[in-house]
């Protein structure tokens, strides 16, 4: 098995272009006095395993951290003029990330990420948006909810933060996990969000599905408790992270010593398997609702080396207005792979200018 090059997850056709069935290990569990026994690998063999990417992460070179650590309250250090804060919604409170002025765009990052994902798109937006970048409930420095990981819920937790921070009317910019929960948010509440921008995943109950047999992590996030708790340790997640973002077309650009100091914490990591594991029930929910179609623009946006236009082709199964953009030289993680495309697609999307795409592959964002 060869992780020493980004899976092109997506073809330009909109079809899966490369099914790794055969490189996605099958766990079986036995109940055995209390504690899951694995039959088929066990845990000698994924620490075998884990090692082997190991050592393909060393070779894909980890990011040396430029950026400075950051306070969960007062003002950031990243970039002048935004501050650190949190709100209380059901459940607990939410850290946000907030600077500019200007029509409101929440921010909303995926797994296994914070909103730090978004440090080099946000001063730019800022220039004419009261940016608004935000943790999800669980992950980052938000609280930690005993419930509620079903991406209606978390929608409704991030909509109140917005609310209770003044906003009833947002624009949403939402990467990987971040689309989900910002799907039902503008299904829902379709007078409160005026523009959607997807990138780099499609809809559970609209496609989401039939990326399962492309990687593992999928099914082994999504395994009941305590599975994936007992199986990953603490030494464990530089190297299973570490995985997930060597997939990337520029493994180099993520910050990811900053994401493994998120997830160091166990009950972090169970928060983010607690969002895989509603996914079937957000793929009923989804289905059931999909009559309730969004009349907002959509962007659908995928990365040239990932998901491609298969985002936008999941949202058109629920969107009367999808327009479609391939994020160049990206993998799964365009706005750190490719913050500068980022930047002038959502200029382009959410600005009150219009005018010619100074690029080509920028045509799919103008307004």
């Amino acid at each position: 098995m060869t992780l020493d090059r980004p899976v092109a997850l997506w073809s330009v056709e909109g079809e899966l272009d490369m099914p790794l069935e055969e490189t996605t290990p099958r766990v079986t569990v036995r109940a055995s006095r209390g504690r899951p026994r694995v039959r088929r690998w066990g845990r000698a063999a994924i620490s075998a395993f884990v090692t082997l990417v190991a050592l393909v992460t060393m070779t894909a070179g980890a990011t040396a951290s430029g950026t400075p650590e950051e306070p969960s309250e007062g003002p950031a250090r990243f970039a002048p003029g935004f501050t650190h804060g949190k709100v209380a919604v059901d459940g607990g409170t939410i850290h946000y990330v907030r600077g500019g002025s200007g029509p409101a765009i929440v921010l909303l990052h995926g797994w296994p990420e914070t909103w730090l994902m978004w440090r080099q798109v946000m001063p730019e937006l800022a220039r004419e948006h009261t940016v608004i970048a935000i943790d999800l409930p669980g992950l980052g420095a938000s609280s930690i909810p005993s419930g509620g990981y079903d991406k209606v819920t978390t929608s409704r937790r991030i909509r109140q933060a917005v609310n209770r921070l003044g906003f009833t009317q947002v624009e949403i910019l939402g990467h990987d996990l971040g689309v989900l929960i910002a799907y039902p948010y503008a299904r829902d509440f379709p007078n409160e969000v005026t523009r959607l921008a997807m990138i780099e995943s499609p809809l559970p109950g609209f496609g989401l599905e039939e990326l399962y047999g492309i990687s593992w992590h999928f099914r082994f996030n999504a395994s009941p408790s305590p599975i994936p708790e007992q199986i990953m340790d603490n030494g464990d997640v530089s190297t299973y992270l570490g995985m997930m973002f060597n997939f990337s077309h520029r493994p180099d650009a993520i910050d990811r010593e900053r994401y493994y100091k998120a997830y160091a914490d166990p009950a972090r990591r169970t928060a983010g398997y607690e969002y895989y594991r509603a996914f079937a029930a957000d793929a009923e929910n989804n289905k059931a609702n999909a009559d309730k179609r969004l009349s907002m623009p959509v962007l659908g946006i995928g990365g040239q080396y990932s998901f491609g236009p298969g985002v936008a082709s999941s949202f058109q199964q629920v969107g009367d207005d999808v327009r479609t953009a391939v994020a160049p030289d990206s993998g799964h993680f365009v706005p750190e792979e490719n913050p500068r495309f980022t930047i002038d697609c959502a200029k382009l999307f959410f600005g009150a200018q219009s005018g010619t795409p100074s690029q080509p592959e920028l045509a799919g964002c103008a307004p």
